[in-house]
């Protein structure tokens, strides 16, 4: 059995409809080598109605839920290390803060047994002590290479350099945020009936204002921009699928402390496409 720590905040609908649809696939057989072992949450219940309810689904699964809230937690040492973090001050009370609560997570999943930690809109940074001690990946929404940051900040960098392709990545989590070794991948292209009209509009409308303007005019409604975030959204939850599959077929294995990954056996830095098993599952729930 592969069994898996999940950990989200809970945040929006998208956190319960990714935990459901892994669930599903475990409850339907096709992870049928998966368990959740746990589920993680950094909010307790009575702070958000969106958490709450993502809680209420956990509990309804019979999956063991545990939580702490961040906000709570030795909250005047937060407070301060983020006041100086926007000061520009240093980050060395934010850097302690994150440690003492990363302990405590620590000490509450110490009872339950992992192969694999699952960052599933986890909204928190991991101290560079838990790195060091779990294995864990996490959901980037682009492929190896591709752009850093948000995903509004990665589909519009995508559009900045004109990017021939877009996609999303499950990545180890290291100290290093957002540059651990990619684990798993798919693409697609932003070519095609798809998105040259789009592109074409965007060229026409860059004839009449530069690209900051137009991206601060637009923003998430730009018809290229929204394009490429719903095709890469519709394969987030099928690449996680297909991830748990792989992984739980040992396909793929993460080194734990050198966060070396390993595909078919062999060391690799790109990690393993899953283009034709997410393409696969996209048809067949079409």
């Amino acid at each position: 059995m592969f069994r898996i720590g999940w950990f989200s905040t809970g945040r929006d609908r998208d956190a319960l409809t990714l935990f459901s649809k892994v669930h599903q696939a475990i409850q339907g057989g096709f992870l049928e080598d998966v368990e959740i072992s746990f589920v993680y949450c950094n909010r307790e219940p009575g702070e958000f109605p969106e958490s709450d309810e993502f809680m209420a689904y956990v509990r309804k699964c019979n999956t063991p839920l545990i939580y702490l809230s961040h906000r709570k937690f030795m909250p005047s040492l937060r407070e301060r290390g983020l006041e100086e973090s926007k000061r520009g001050v240093g980050f060395q009370a934010l850097e302690k803060w994150r440690e003492m609560y990363d302990r405590r997570i620590e000490k509450l999943i110490q009872n339950y047994s992992v192969d694999l930690n699952m960052l599933a809109g986890y909204m928190l940074i991991f101290s560079e002590y838990f790195t060091r001690r779990h294995v864990m990946i996490n959901l980037h929404p682009a492929p190896p290479g591709g752009p850093k940051g948000t995903w509004q900040e990665v589909i519009w960098e995508t559009i900045k350099r004109r990017l021939p392709e877009a996609g999303c990545m499950m990545h180890v989590v290291t100290e290093a945020l957002d540059e651990g070794p990619p684990a798993t991948y798919c693409t697609f292209p932003l070519k095609g009936p798809k998105f040259d009209g789009l592109w074409r509009e965007v060229d026409e409308k860059l004839k009449h204002q530069s690209f900051e303007e137009l991206r601060a005019a637009e923003g998430e409604e730009n018809p290229l921009f929204k394009a490429i975030r719903w095709e890469e959204f519709k394969r987030e939850t099928p690449l996680i699928i297909e991830t748990l599959k792989a992984m739980s077929q040992r396909r793929i294995r993460i080194v734990s402390g050198t966060h070396t990954v390993l595909v078919d056996g062999k060391a690799s830095k790109r990690g393993l496409c899953l283009n034709r098993e997410v393409e696969e599952r996209l048809r067949s729930e079409a």
